[in-house]
């Protein structure tokens, strides 16, 4: 079935659960609350899903990247420079990359719940998420616990369709594209550790190295104050390859992961 078959089909289906959601009581926002899940309804989302619905089905997938654009640019074809790194540092542990853009807690769950983890069991999960949702209701104190509560969700869902696996959860990176956003990152955060047990779970926290107290990025670390450079990419590799080493030995000599994808919109341009 050709991706533009899939993605009609998803739109009609999204249709119908547009339909039913439109029917319910009213919900914390626009987006719903961050552990509903609630698909994208634009063509290019609906086109990028199909395709990952797609990479699930191919290749070996032992290490799955859940996220948004941060997840995304690492592994994706319309960035080549973050693709050297990501495949410089994961070659041979047939890693794949199910970001997409602009994704908000609730939008990753629900691809999540439509194919692109079905039929997928991998070893190790990498889950960054959050970041969308923050400052989305200004002045809400319940906001940062709404947002926890959805990448709880996040995690339930990669545990139950994959038991064995690992999670490596992240604690959202430090944004600076308006630093009145870093107390809700932090208050994030503190609430996202505790759901580590340090074995099945555990909870990664780089910002540190990113970032210093105050929440203020060092220089060539986030070129537009939210997302990575290959630099700070490198640190997030580094943080992540002592426990794939751990869990899946030490990297092969081949990798079997499907090959990367892009945003669909993107590879249609032509180049310069």
């Amino acid at each position: 079935m050709s991706a533009s078959v899939v993605a009609r089909a998803l739109l009609a289906a999204i249709a119908i659960v547009a339909s039913a959601c439109a029917s319910r009581a009213p919900r914390i926002a626009a987006g719903g609350a961050a552990d509903s899940p609630s698909p994208r309804t634009d063509q290019n989302s609906l086109a990028a899903h199909a395709e990952l619905v797609e990479k699930a089905k191919s290749g070996r997938i032992d290490v799955y990247f859940v996220g948004d654009s941060i997840t995304r640019r690492w592994g994706a074809l319309d960035y080549p420079e973050l693709l050297a790194n990501w495949t410089s540092n994961f070659f041979g542990w047939n890693a794949a990359n199910f970001g997409w853009g602009g994704d908000r807690v609730q939008n990753i769950l629900w691809r999540l719940q439509h194919g692109e983890l079905d039929g997928v069991q991998p070893k190790v999960f990498v889950v960054l998420a959050g970041t969308n949702n923050i400052g989305a209701r200004r002045g809400d104190d319940k906001e940062a616990a709404d947002i926890a509560h959805g990448v709880r969700a996040i995690v339930d869902v990669c545990r139950r369709k994959a038991p064995k696996a690992t999670i490596v959860l992240m604690a959202v990176f430090p944004r600076n594209d308006n630093m009145a956003y870093e107390p809700e990152v932090e208050a994030v955060n503190a609430l996202l550790a505790p759901l580590a047990d340090g074995r099945r779970i555990r909870f990664v926290d780089i910002n540190d190295k990113l970032a210093d107290g105050d929440g203020r990025l060092f220089d060539g670390m986030m070129a537009d104050g939210l997302h990575p450079t290959a630099a700070a990419y490198q640190i997030w590799a580094d943080a992540l390859k002592p426990i794939f080493r751990e869990l899946l030995g030490a990297a092969a000599t081949v990798d079997r992961a499907p090959p990367p994808t892009g945003d669909p919109a993107a590879m249609k341009r032509p180049s310069a």
